[in-house]
Parts: structure tokens; sequence; C-alpha cells
């Protein structure tokens, strides 16, 4: 492989030091524009690349963000990730964007890679086997170390960081109201994500509605499972044993499943069964019907996240506080739900 150019070698061939070829490329005006434009053509010619991480050592700067997103294929992680790099663009940082695949172990190493002046702070979302297994002390040491995280969607109490979540909890008591405003009885609540902070907190929203409300929660009609395929197989016969009038669903494989076992079971939606589904997919819109679902304005967190991140890395304070900014959801109606008498 052919070997990169340094500013000893560009020194070297254009006969000047290697202080002027470093000024001039960096557009220092005690250089005269003739030796700046000689001197970037050369760099340009032989591809000169300046050393990041030497540049960083130097300047404790990059103006790289690293950004951990748990699952790639999670198109809630896709929308916040757009937003993240959105404000990251407008205030003239680079992204670099791992992928955890809910491991606890990538999670670890990818932010010792990347922690070695490689990027200023990091965005990232908790892994799954992290939050299942309790262990944060990778993201204080991180922290304890100089370089800033901001946790979003997934996080944890035990970290000492800056957060941007949704009201989950809320968010489910309203979705869940909604439900039996529009005459639903027998409302089952179906969940894949039970071993996430969000998962739980949803589920706690949708029992304090039902409760609230007089409502009772029949145990059969509660499917509340750690991983996609334990659901699967748990749902498959549920609509043979069960007989219920609405399903709230706490993440997207859940609400595809709901509305897809209910068509092959018969029912009429929404007149015969109401869903309501969490995290607005493009599933959630192209299917027929439509599924009504509660948006949790992915692009938005990111661009909040980005933005606390940004001011904390231009900051000139010492020390900082840290907060947790929560962020609307909304809930779409779509043609799985009925309207509102």
């Amino acid at each position: 492989m052919k070997s990169k150019a340094t500013l000893k070698q560009i020194a070297k061939e254009l006969g000047v030091s290697v202080s002027t070829v470093s000024k001039a490329l960096n557009g220092s005006p005690e250089i005269s524009e003739p030796t700046k434009q000689r001197v970037q053509e050369y760099a340009k010619l032989k591809n000169y690349k300046p050393n990041v991480i030497g540049l960083n050592l130097k300047n404790r700067s990059t103006k790289t963000i690293g950004v951990i997103i748990p699952n790639i294929l999670n198109s809630f992680f896709a929308k916040v990730f757009t937003g993240i790099e959105k404000v990251a663009d407008e205030k003239g940082y680079k992204v670099i964007t791992c992928i955890s695949n809910e491991s606890l172990e990538k999670e670890i190493n990818t932010l010792e890679m990347l922690s070695n002046g490689t990027i200023d702070g990091f965005i990232l979302s908790v892994a799954e086997e992290t939050q299942k297994l309790q262990q944060f002390n990778h993201f204080n040491t991180i922290i304890n170390e100089g370089t800033p995280i901001v946790m979003f969607d997934r996080i944890s109490d035990n970290v000492n960081c800056d957060k941007v979540v949704v009201d989950d909890f809320e968010s489910a008591v309203n979705a869940t109201n909604h439900l039996i405003k529009t005459g639903c009885k027998k409302i089952a609540l179906f969940s894949a994500i039970d071993n996430l902070s969000v998962g739980k907190l949803r589920a706690k929203g949708f029992f304090k509605a039902m409760e609230s409300k007089g409502v009772s929660v029949e145990e059969q009609s509660i499917i509340l499972t750690d991983n996609e395929s334990d659901f699967d197989d748990k749902v498959a016969t549920f609509f043979k044993k069960n007989k219920v009038d609405a399903i709230f669903a706490l993440d997207e494989h859940a609400s595809v499943s709901a509305l897809k076992l209910g068509l092959k079971n018969g029912y009429k939606i929404p007149d015969e069964l109401s869903i309501i589904g969490f995290a607005d997919g493009v599933w959630s819109r192209r299917m027929t019907p439509s599924l009504s679902t509660i948006s949790q304005h992915g692009p938005e967190i990111g661009e909040v996240a980005a933005k606390i991140l940004i001011d904390k890395l231009e900051s000139k304070e010492e020390t900082f506080t840290f907060k947790t900014t929560v962020i609307n959801t909304e809930l779409r109606q779509r043609e799985s739900t009925k309207k509102i008498s």
C-alpha cells in the first residue's frame, strides 16, 4: 500500500519548514498567498491527510461526534440519527456511527475504541444486554475521563449525564385512555421489549390507565416477553383462546403482529378490534388497514441530543449540571382505531 505524505516530507520536497507547511494548510495569514497555494496544491497532489488523533491531542477537539445505536434495522433509531446528523452538519461536526447490536461487549469496545482521541463526545442509546445485566460502569468511566455522553430513549439512572427521552409512561396512559374512550372494554397488552426500560414504563402506563378508568385486566390477555421469537410463540394461538376488542402493542414488532393476526383470525378492524402501536415506522402507514401509532418524533430527539452535546463541547464552563429533556409524543390516528364520538 502506498504510504501517505507527511508534513515533514512535504516541507522537504518544497524546501520550506514544517511550520510553514502546517500554517499554509491551515490558511494562516502569516503565510503569503503564493506559498499557501503552492503548499496546498502539492499536499492535494500527494493525497495528504491530517492526523486526526494528533490534532486532537494538540487542540483537544476533533469536531467529531460518536453515535452508538443498538439496532440499525429499527426505524426509530434511523430517524433519531437523521436528526443528529442534521444538527452536526449545521454546526460543522462530523459523525461516526457504530452499532452495538444489543451487545454489552460491543458497546464497551466501541466506547473504548472511539474515546482514544477519535471523537469529542458520544450520543447513544443503551444496548439491550447492558440494560438486562444492569452494567453501566463503562459509561461512567468514559465520562470521568472527560468525554461527555448524551443518552437517548434507553437510558440509565445510574449514569450522571444528559438524557433525551419521551414520556413513555404518560404516552401509554394516553393511548390506553383513547382505546377506552372509543368504547373498548377488553384490551390486551402485547410487548416484545419487556426487558427494556422503555418497555417497562409503557406497560406501567397501560396498567395505570386501566386501573384509573376501572377497566379490568385479564391476565391471559397480557403478553410480556423479552424477544420477538418468544413473543411470536406466545401470540400464535392468542386469538383462538381469547376474545378482546382492542390491543395496545408496545413496540413495532408486536404492533405489526397484532394487526396481521387480527386480520388472519377474521376480525374487522377497527369495528371489532382496535389496535394502537408504539413507534411510527414505515410499516404503520403502508399496512392495510393503516396502523394508529404513538409517534416518538425521532428526528427531534436526535436534534435535541446533538444540540445538547455540541453546546457542552463548545462551552467554556469547567463544571456542568445535567438534565433530562422530555420530547412530547403524538398519537397518530389511522384506520386501526375508531374515532371518538
